[in-house]
Order: structure tokens, then C-alpha cells, then sequence
């Protein structure tokens, strides 16, 4: 038998925007959307929709590239 927690559902109307205002002050100053779940106790899932319904611009995803630096 698997032990699993129970369903946490999103904050609803001012609760959840204060939430994510929060998530996305977090995120613009780089913290990664895994590490904002982790740190919530949130899936991956909700914070992404939080963030997207906060208007955040995602990064892209990936780490540094091996292509020509950025002018």
C-alpha cells in the first residue's frame, strides 16, 4: 500500500492571487518552478498554472547553451 497525500486544492479569489503574486516574485528573481513546488508543497502542475494566471513570461527551458554568446 502506497502512502499518499491528500489532494490539496488552489486557494480560491483573493488567497490564491496573493499566492501567486508570491510564486511569481520567486520565479522573476530565478527561483525554478520545482524548487517553488518543493518549497509550497505544491505539484509542479499547480504552480506552473499559478504562475501562467499570475501573467509570468516562462524562461526557456534548459540551461546554458553551447551556441554563439548573446550580443
Amino acid at each position: 500500500m502506497t502512502r499518499k497525500t491528500p489532494a490539496r486544492r488552489l486557494p480560491p479569489g483573493r488567497d490564491r492571487d496573493e499566492l501567486a503574486a508570491g510564486l511569481k516574485k520567486k520565479y522573476d528573481a530565478g527561483a525554478s518552478i520545482r524548487a517553488l513546488a518543493e518549497e509550497t508543497g505544491r505539484s509542479y502542475g499547480a504552480v506552473h498554472r499559478l504562475l501562467g494566471e499570475a501573467g509570468v513570461a516562462f524562461r526557456a527551458r534548459g540551461g546554458a547553451t553551447r551556441g554563439k554568446a548573446a550580443a
